[in-house]
C-alpha cells in the first residue's frame, strides 16, 4: 500500500564537518546518535560545540570531549530545541549547524534553522536510530508522533490514517490520508512498517 520511490522522501548523508565553516554546532537528539569514536574522527581538529538532548557524564571522558570541543547536555530534546533559537541568533556568517538523531528531531532543527535565516547549505541533517514517523493528518491538521505502523489513528480526529511516503519539509512530517475513505470501516492489514 505504501508508494516507494517518491521524490519528496528525504535522503541523508553521514555526518561530516563542512571545511568552509568557521564555527560548528552539532546537536544530537538521542543517546544512540552519539558514537564518540565516530564523532571524534569526523570532527578532527575543527572547533566544535556539541549539544546533546540527554545527560551523559561519559562525554567528557571520550576522545570527542577534547580541548577544542565544548559539550553541553539538556534534560530533553524539547529543552534543547527551546534553547537553540537563542544560540542561532548570536551567530554570524560561516557558522554551520549539524543535527543528528531521529527524523522528527532533525527536521525540527531544520525548521528552526530556516526560521533564523539559515540556508540549506548552512545546516546538515543525519538520521540515526528508529524510522518511526511524525504523521500529519490532512483532514484535521493534527500531528501524530512516533508512528511505527502503516495505518495510524490520528491524535486529533481519530481517523484511521494511511501513512504515505510523501514527506513535507515545511511541516517536518509524513502525510496521513484517511485509510477507509472509499469504503468506511474497511481497513488494510495493519503492519509494522517503521521500526
Amino acid at each position: 500500500m505504501l508508494v516507494s520511490g517518491i521524490v519528496s522522501r528525504p535522503t541523508y548523508e553521514a555526518l561530516s564537518i563542512d571545511p568552509k565553516g568557521r564555527s560548528h554546532l552539532i546537536v544530537a537528539g538521542h543517546a544512540l546518535a552519539l558514537d564518540p569514536e565516530c564523532l571524534a574522527s569526523v570532527v578532527g581538529n575543527a572547533r566544535v560545540e556539541f549539544w546533546s538532548a540527554f545527560r551523559d557524564s561519559a562525554i567528557a571522558g571520550t576522545p570527542f570531549g577534547s580541548s577544542n570541543t565544548i559539550c553541553r547536555s539538556f534534560r530533553s530534546a524539547q529543552q534543547l530545541l527551546d534553547a537553540l533559537p537563542y544560540r542561532l541568533g548570536r551567530e554570524r556568517v560561516g557558522f554551520r549547524l549539524y543535527a543528528i538523531g531521529l527524523e522528527s528531531f532533525i527536521w525540527d532543527v531544520a525548521k528552526l534553522a530556516r526560521s533564523m535565516g539559515m540556508s540549506k547549505d548552512e545546516y546538515r541533517l543525519t538520521h540515526t536510530g528508529s524510522e518511526r514517523r511524525r504523521v500529519y493528518c490532512i483532514h484535521c491538521r493534527a500531528f501524530t508522533q512516533n508512528v511505527t505502523t502503516n495505518i495510524a489513528t490520528c491524535s486529533g480526529c481519530g481517523a484511521y490514517l494511511l501513512v504515505r511516503d510523501h514527506f513535507s519539509r515545511r511541516l517536518a512530517a509524513f502525510m496521513g490520508v484517511r485509510a477507509d475513505a472509499e469504503s468506511p470501516g474497511e481497513l488494510p492489514l495493519v503492519e509494522e512498517a517503521f521500526p
